[in-house]
């Protein structure tokens, strides 16, 4: 296989493979995967081959699931699932109950606690044509600290009339925000 990218802050690569005639998974569009729907979990655990653990899609939309542990490069949403997961198991698919892909297998939450994570397969779609095509996957940033409008008092009465929005906290020396006006 040639390595065709990575993208270590997503946990995903691109190998392209010289063959003929392999099975090919589908993947199926993980933005219709709905909460409490069957996920079916292949991978291996402790270097058990074709390991098959079942539950249900627990959550969607995840994130910020490694607080301390280098949670600021952590910029996407998870599949929750309870299909139990082990070391091993990374990078292994997350099927629905039709066989089709909705996930790919990647972090947990404890040993045996049955809360297992997934990159949905609509993004590792995303990801993989940017590092088939460029080699690489780019993130937009701006360095800066943000929070919602609505959470903020202080600043809620100075701009009235406006009901959503971000409050922009702090602004990383060296980030691009900083070569900007805002202060």
């Amino acid at each position: 296989a040639k390595l065709r990218g990575i993208d270590p802050q997503s946990d995903l690569a691109v190998v392209k493979i010289e063959a003929v005639r392999l099975p090919i998974a589908v993947l199926a569009d993980s933005a219709k995967t709905r909460v409490g729907e069957f996920a079916i979990a292949i991978g291996t655990p402790f270097d058990l081959d074709y390991t098959v653990t079942f539950g249900h899609v627990s959550a969607k939309g995840r994130s910020n699931l490694l607080q301390g542990y280098g949670a600021a490069a952590m910029d996407q949403d998870y599949i929750q699932t309870d299909a139990l997961m082990n070391p091993g198991n990374s990078g292994g698919p997350l099927l629905n109950i039709d066989g089709e892909v909705i996930g790919i297998n990647t972090l947990i939450r404890g040993m045996h606690s049955g809360i297992g994570f997934a990159i949905p397969s609509s993004f590792a779609k995303e990801v993989s044509e940017k590092l088939i095509a460029e080699g690489k996957f780019t993130r937009a940033w701006l360095g800066i600290g943000i929070r919602a409008l609505r959470d903020d008092l202080d600043m809620r009465e100075p701009v009235k009339g406006v009901d959503n929005g971000v409050v922009v906290e702090s602004i990383l020396r060296g980030g691009p925000a900083a070569k900007s006006d805002l202060v």
